[in-house]
């Protein structure tokens, strides 16, 4: 696979809609054998995950990768908590921003990047309902304008 970033296996679609995403940053991620290649078939999923800081390490937790067709004995366990990857000064920014109230750390989208697997993970303020509301209506407005726009240029 060529250099730069490759295809995108996962993405947290509810990550946007429940959190006001405000940094993101790459990590990467400490993998078993068989756990890649069910990734690179695509058998991973992001929906109820997250990330935590534990002992001046950041782990993610109940991101599942299904187990790998071909493996045997050797498959890993579907949902187990799986090592991030980042430099020291990166998990202190992540603390000091987590210690606010309301702060907390989602993985958006999982890629890889030169064959190895890297997680997009942000950091984000849980929205209140209203806020998600605001956000269908700004969208729903976007989506007309640019319809209306759209209907007006082709006359």
């Amino acid at each position: 696979m060529s250099k730069g970033k490759g295809k995108v296996f996962a993405r947290n679609r509810r990550a946007n809609f429940d959190y006001a995403i405000e940094d993101t940053i790459e990590a990467g991620i400490v993998l078993q054998g068989t756990e890649i290649k069910s990734i690179r078939a695509g058998k991973v999923q992001l929906k109820e995950s997250f990330v935590q800081i534990r002992n001046n390490e950041a782990w993610i937790l109940n991101m599942h990768i299904s187990p790998y067709d071909q493996g045997n004995r050797f498959n890993h366990d579907p949902i187990r908590s799986r090592k991030l990857l980042l430099h020291r000064r990166q998990i202190n920014q992540l603390i000091g921003k987590t210690k606010q109230q309301g702060y907390t750390i989602v993985p958006i989208q999982m890629h890889l990047k030169d064959g190895f697997a890297k997680v997009l993970i942000g950091v984000g303020k849980g929205k209140k309902h209203h806020d998600r509301r605001e956000d269908l209506k700004r969208k729903e407005a976007k989506r007309d304008m640019d319809r209306a726009l759209k209907d007006r240029q082709q006359y």
